[in-house]
Protein backbone atom coordinates (compact mmCIF):
# COMPACT_ATOMS: atom_id res chain seq x y z
CA UNK A 1 0.00 0.00 0.00
CA UNK A 2 1.52 3.33 -1.01
CA UNK A 3 1.77 6.30 1.34
CA UNK A 4 -0.71 8.14 -0.93
CA UNK A 5 -3.37 5.45 -0.56
CA UNK A 6 -3.20 5.21 3.23
CA UNK A 7 -5.95 6.98 5.12
CA UNK A 8 -4.67 9.65 7.45
CA UNK A 9 -6.38 9.99 10.79
CA UNK A 10 -5.26 12.30 13.58
CA UNK A 11 -5.62 10.60 16.96
CA UNK A 12 -4.02 10.46 20.38
CA UNK A 13 -1.77 12.90 22.16
CA UNK A 14 -0.23 14.31 18.97
CA UNK A 15 -3.61 15.23 17.59
CA UNK A 16 -4.70 16.77 20.88
CA UNK A 17 -1.53 18.82 21.21
CA UNK A 18 -1.80 19.88 17.56
CA UNK A 19 -5.34 21.03 18.26
CA UNK A 20 -4.15 22.95 21.30
CA UNK A 21 -1.44 24.70 19.31
CA UNK A 22 -3.91 25.53 16.55
CA UNK A 23 -6.50 26.80 19.02
CA UNK A 24 -4.05 29.01 20.88
CA UNK A 25 -2.55 30.33 17.64
CA UNK A 26 -6.01 31.02 16.23
CA UNK A 27 -7.03 32.82 19.42
CA UNK A 28 -3.88 34.93 19.30
CA UNK A 29 -4.44 35.80 15.65
CA UNK A 30 -8.05 36.77 16.32
CA UNK A 31 -6.95 38.86 19.27
CA UNK A 32 -4.29 40.61 17.23
CA UNK A 33 -6.76 41.35 14.44
CA UNK A 34 -9.31 42.78 16.85
CA UNK A 35 -6.63 44.75 18.68
CA UNK A 36 -5.20 46.17 15.44
CA UNK A 37 -8.60 47.36 14.33
CA UNK A 38 -9.83 49.11 17.44
CA UNK A 39 -6.85 50.22 19.51
CA UNK A 40 -6.48 49.58 23.26
CA UNK A 41 -10.07 48.41 23.74
CA UNK A 42 -9.67 45.96 20.87
CA UNK A 43 -6.39 44.75 22.34
CA UNK A 44 -8.13 43.98 25.64
CA UNK A 45 -10.94 42.16 23.83
CA UNK A 46 -8.36 40.32 21.75
CA UNK A 47 -6.49 39.24 24.87
CA UNK A 48 -9.74 37.91 26.32
CA UNK A 49 -10.48 35.98 23.11
CA UNK A 50 -6.98 34.50 23.18
CA UNK A 51 -7.33 33.54 26.85
CA UNK A 52 -10.67 31.83 26.25
CA UNK A 53 -9.27 29.93 23.26
CA UNK A 54 -6.26 28.84 25.32
CA UNK A 55 -8.43 27.74 28.24
CA UNK A 56 -10.69 25.71 25.98
CA UNK A 57 -7.69 24.11 24.33
CA UNK A 58 -6.21 23.24 27.73
CA UNK A 59 -9.48 21.65 28.77
CA UNK A 60 -9.36 19.49 25.67
CA UNK A 61 -5.91 18.21 26.62
CA UNK A 62 -7.26 16.97 29.97
CA UNK A 63 -9.69 14.66 28.17
CA UNK A 64 -8.06 11.29 27.78
CA UNK A 65 -8.71 8.82 25.01
CA UNK A 66 -9.47 5.62 26.96
CA UNK A 67 -8.25 3.39 24.12
CA UNK A 68 -4.92 5.23 23.89
CA UNK A 69 -4.44 5.23 27.67
CA UNK A 70 -5.31 1.55 27.97
CA UNK A 71 -2.82 0.63 25.22
CA UNK A 72 -0.10 2.82 26.72
CA UNK A 73 -0.43 1.20 30.14
CA UNK A 74 -0.79 -2.31 28.69
CA UNK A 75 2.52 -1.76 26.86
CA UNK A 76 4.31 -0.12 29.79
CA UNK A 77 2.89 -1.40 33.10
CA UNK A 78 5.45 -4.17 33.55
CA UNK A 79 8.33 -1.66 33.68
CA UNK A 80 6.83 0.31 36.56
CA UNK A 81 8.60 -0.04 39.93
CA UNK A 82 5.41 -0.74 41.92
CA UNK A 83 4.33 -3.74 39.84
CA UNK A 84 4.47 -6.89 41.94
CA UNK A 85 6.15 -9.98 40.45
CA UNK A 86 3.62 -12.40 39.00
CA UNK A 87 0.95 -9.71 38.53
CA UNK A 88 -0.79 -9.24 35.21
CA UNK A 89 -2.17 -6.24 33.40
CA UNK A 90 -5.62 -7.43 34.43
CA UNK A 91 -4.67 -6.53 38.01
CA UNK A 92 -3.32 -3.06 37.16
CA UNK A 93 -5.55 -2.02 34.25
CA UNK A 94 -8.53 -1.05 36.44
CA UNK A 95 -6.23 1.04 38.66
CA UNK A 96 -4.92 2.96 35.63
CA UNK A 97 -8.49 3.51 34.43
CA UNK A 98 -9.43 4.67 37.93
CA UNK A 99 -6.62 7.26 37.85
CA UNK A 100 -7.53 8.52 34.38
CA UNK A 101 -11.21 8.95 35.19
CA UNK A 102 -10.37 10.59 38.53
CA UNK A 103 -8.11 13.14 36.82
CA UNK A 104 -10.91 14.03 34.46
CA UNK A 105 -13.39 14.38 37.36
CA UNK A 106 -11.02 16.47 39.53
CA UNK A 107 -8.78 18.38 37.08
CA UNK A 108 -8.00 21.24 39.46
CA UNK A 109 -7.06 19.14 42.48
CA UNK A 110 -3.99 17.12 43.34
CA UNK A 111 -3.95 13.35 43.57
CA UNK A 112 -3.16 13.59 47.28
CA UNK A 113 -6.28 15.73 47.83
CA UNK A 114 -8.60 13.21 46.20
CA UNK A 115 -6.84 9.99 47.20
CA UNK A 116 -9.18 9.33 50.18
CA UNK A 117 -12.18 9.51 47.81
CA UNK A 118 -10.45 7.29 45.26
CA UNK A 119 -9.70 4.77 47.99
CA UNK A 120 -13.40 4.57 48.86
CA UNK A 121 -14.37 4.21 45.18
CA UNK A 122 -11.82 1.46 44.47
CA UNK A 123 -14.09 -1.28 45.77
CA UNK A 124 -16.67 -0.53 43.07
CA UNK A 125 -14.28 0.23 40.18
CA UNK A 126 -11.67 -2.50 40.66
CA UNK A 127 -13.52 -5.12 38.64
CA UNK A 128 -11.57 -8.37 38.82
CA UNK A 129 -8.32 -6.74 39.98
CA UNK A 130 -6.70 -8.61 42.85
CA UNK A 131 -4.99 -5.45 44.11
CA UNK A 132 -5.96 -3.81 47.35
CA UNK A 133 -5.92 0.00 47.29
CA UNK A 134 -2.51 0.17 49.01
CA UNK A 135 -1.01 -1.30 45.82
CA UNK A 136 -3.53 -0.03 43.25
CA UNK A 137 -3.07 3.61 44.26
CA UNK A 138 0.44 3.67 42.77
CA UNK A 139 -0.91 2.78 39.33
CA UNK A 140 -3.78 5.26 39.71
CA UNK A 141 -1.32 8.00 40.67
CA UNK A 142 0.87 7.08 37.70
CA UNK A 143 -2.05 7.41 35.26
CA UNK A 144 -3.11 10.68 36.93
CA UNK A 145 0.42 12.06 36.64
CA UNK A 146 0.68 11.10 32.96
CA UNK A 147 -2.40 13.23 32.18
CA UNK A 148 -1.29 16.06 34.44
CA UNK A 149 2.11 16.18 32.75
CA UNK A 150 0.44 16.28 29.32
CA UNK A 151 -1.66 19.27 30.34
CA UNK A 152 1.31 21.11 31.84
CA UNK A 153 3.38 20.59 28.67
CA UNK A 154 0.57 22.02 26.53
CA UNK A 155 -0.60 24.82 28.82
CA UNK A 156 2.06 26.53 30.95
CA UNK A 157 1.56 26.47 34.71
CA UNK A 158 1.40 24.06 37.58
CA UNK A 159 -2.13 22.76 37.14
CA UNK A 160 -1.75 20.01 39.73
CA UNK A 161 0.31 22.12 42.12
CA UNK A 162 3.07 19.51 42.32
CA UNK A 163 5.89 22.03 41.87
CA UNK A 164 6.80 20.79 38.37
Amino acid sequence: MSADSKESKATGTGAVLGGVAGGVTGGMAAGAAIGGMTGPVGAAVGAAVGAVAGALAGKGVAKADPVVENQYWRDNYSSRPYVQPGSSYDDYGPAYTHGVSAYERYPNRSFDEVEPELSKDWGTTRGSSKLEWDHAKHASRDAWQRLSDRVERAVPGDSDRDGR
